[in-house]
């Protein structure tokens, strides 16, 4: 059984320490052994974050949305982290998981792929452009993101929104069948 990743394969630059912020991750894999690379990207989420801050919510089977025709169906979930270090530096960190975990750049958009690290929220941090917008532009509108994260912070209201995750989860319009739930516990 090949090793599971471990911190010291990140570079140092993503272990930066300031104040600590609450983030919400969201991860999917839609190829290999899904969970697995779930499980990874979480374990090496928890190597940067502070100790004992994760928050994890089940995984979900989920049709692909916005993918190309024929893609596999997705693993998805969210996790939560206490990251001491900037919104940007969270974001280098996601992507050298990504990297880790093989996963490949695609010039096809939304295209299948082992694994996918988004931050959806950063405390109470905006950004909007560059190469990182905060809160995530379309998590109110996916269902497979929703889902889990009310699972985690049904109370959670979001950076310049007036509502709650499970209202948007309760109200949300989506063509999106409903959700599988894969593993409670992982």
């Amino acid at each position: 059984m090949p090793d599971r990743p471990s911190i010291s394969s990140l570079p140092s630059s993503v272990l930066k320490s300031s104040v600590s912020q609450r983030a919400g991750i969201a991860l999917g894999s839609n190829l290999g052994n899904r969970l697995r690379h779930l499980q990874d990207a979480r374990d090496l989420l928890q190597g940067i974050a502070e100790p004992g801050s994760l928050l994890q919510a089940p995984i979900y089977q989920t049709e692909p949305v916005a993918c190309p025709p024929e893609s596999p169906d997705f693993y998805n979930t969210v996790v939560e982290i206490r990251y001491a270090g900037s919104a940007h530096d969270l974001l280098d960190a996601t992507q050298a998981i990504e990297f880790r975990l093989g996963r490949i750049a695609s010039p096809e958009r939304n295209a299948p792929r082992v694994i996918d690290v988004d931050i959806l929220y950063f405390g109470d941090e905006r950004i909007d452009g560059g190469l990182l917008d905060l809160p995530h532009p379309r998590l109110t509108s996916r269902r497979f993101v929703l889902q889990p994260l009310a699972d985690i912070r049904p109370d959670l209201v979001l950076p310049g929104d007036q509502v709650s995750i499970a209202e948007h989860l309760r109200h949300l319009d989506s063509q999106e069948p409903p959700l599988t739930t894969v593993q409670a516990v992982w």
